[in-house]
């Protein structure tokens, strides 16, 4: 009987222990990258038995939530500069890159029949092109049968790093949007509707005829969205997939970036894609607690090492291998209450 006692007393310290290590990570921000983070959270906690709670509530949330410590770290596609990280007391570094894609419903336009610069993109966006038959779109459609609709524009109606990419973007390549409206994650927008999140525009897109919006590619590709192709810097039309976001980033120079602030947009290279970007993660350098520090680390450790298929399958770009490197060092910064760094 007491060796039943003493194997029962065991079995339940085990499973105390194995409550005890089933941990959760929460983070949020960013809806650029959720789909790429649902599927890593998903096998981690296949594996690890550590769960991620996620909330994507937009880069301007994200940022807000880390800085003010709610949450275990932060996401945003909009970069913060060394000098704001400083301030901030935050370590910042880059999950997977991706491209911002046009999308439009268009009644018998197919995707990636039409086609578009960035300047008349910005135009659009500023509502000086009203109509799909427009003769500026026309220039650049020969032969495509433009319908006579109304454009109705959809843009992030809360603090988005998606904005902020494509904002950057337009300004980049229209001096009039740059003087008018500029690049941020939230703007005043000249018109249109808004819609929370990348799943919002591309929903509100989808059920107005004429729309146009801005999303994530794996958005438009799971919701499978009419997008229109665009001109790159080599003045050549280009889809958006994997392999020209990759071409955009190709170029990288990651090495030279402080705090990995980078921008990827309208980057040499026959096929880049133009409005490519890479997504973020915020961490606070001192942490309070350094086993929840750790775990954070330890998720996207194991994403680095594991996560380049599931990103893939979503069109996403995983970070080269010497990227990664680059990154495992950075963490370093990040110390516990003792000074010493968290995750090694």
């Amino acid at each position: 009987m007491f060796k039943r006692y003493v194997a029962a007393a065991a079995g339940a310290i085990a499973m105390i222990a194995s409550a005890a290590s089933a941990a959760t990570i929460t983070g949020a921000g960013a809806t650029f990258p959720a789909p790429v983070y649902a599927k890593w959270a998903e096998a981690y906690k296949a594996q690890t038995g550590t769960a991620l709670n996620y909330q994507a509530i937009g880069s301007g949330g994200g940022i807000k939530q880390i800085t003010a410590s709610t949450v275990d770290f932060g996401a945003t596609d909009k970069p913060l500069k060394p000098d704001d990280l400083a301030t901030a007391g935050l370590v910042m570094f880059p999950t997977v890159i991706g491209g911002v894609v046009p999308v439009m419903n268009l009644p018998g336009v197919r995707a990636g029949q039409i086609k578009l610069t960035g300047a008349q993109l910005a135009d659009i966006y500023r509502g000086v092109i009203k109509r799909w038959n427009d003769p500026l779109i026309a220039k650049t459609n020969a032969g495509v049968a433009l319908p006579n609709l109304p454009i109705t524009v959809v843009h992030r109606s809360d603090g988005s790093g998606t904005s902020f990419v494509f904002t950057s973007y337009l300004s980049m390549k229209a001096a009039h949007w740059a003087s008018e409206v500029g690049a941020n994650d939230s703007v005043k927008w000249p018109t249109g509707l808004g819609g929370k999140g990348n799943d919002g525009v591309a929903a509100m897109v989808k059920q107005t005829e004429g729309a146009i919006g801005y999303v994530e590619y794996a958005y438009a590709k799971q919701n499978s969205m009419t997008y229109a192709l665009m001109q790159n810097k080599a003045g050549k039309f280009v889809t958006p997939q994997a392999a020209n976001f990759r071409a955009a980033a190709a170029n990288a120079k990651w090495s030279s970036a402080p705090g990995f602030y980078l921008l990827l947009l309208d980057q040499p290279g026959a096929d880049a894609w133009p409005i490519t970007a890479a997504t973020f993660i915020l961490v606070h350098a001192k942490q309070e607690d350094a086993a929840k520090g750790r775990e954070v680390l330890s998720f996207f450790d194991w994403a680095y090492k594991n996560g380049d298929a599931a990103a893939a399958s979503l069109d996403y770009v995983p970070l080269p291998a010497d990227v990664k490197i680059l990154i495992r060092a950075s963490w370093k910064k990040v110390v516990g209450p003792d000074g010493k760094p968290v995750y090694h």
